[in-house]
């Protein structure tokens, strides 16, 4: 297995995501039809993901179900942090001096 970077053409990162679906589904001693059962997809999509080929991204997100790795999705498209304004905005005003005490 390669590395996926930036300058990666499709196919190629297609090709090593397939690559890296199968080894996943090897490591858990699955068959291509018992992944298909699990996820509600056809054996033949898991054939085709595997050899590189664009499927659906709703597939996608079946077949990474299917092997319990939905969760690296997080990792994936993380949460958006908020931007600095949008920090300052939450926080309300600061207060500028103390108030008397008495």
């Amino acid at each position: 297995m390669g590395a996926i970077i930036s300058t990666s053409r499709t196919p190629d990162v297609l090709r090593e995501i397939g690559a890296r679906l199968k080894t996943l589904r090897l490591r858990q001693n699955l068959r291509v039809k018992d992944l298909a059962s699990r996820a509600g997809v056809g054996a033949r999509t898991i054939d085709r993901m595997e050899a590189g080929h664009s499927v659906g991204t709703d597939k996608l997100v079946r077949v990474m179900r299917g092997l319990g790795r939905l969760q690296a999705f997080e990792a994936f498209i993380p949460l958006p942090e908020p931007s600095p304004y949008e920090i300052e905005r939450l926080r309300g005003k600061l207060r500028q001096r103390a108030s008397r005490r008495t």
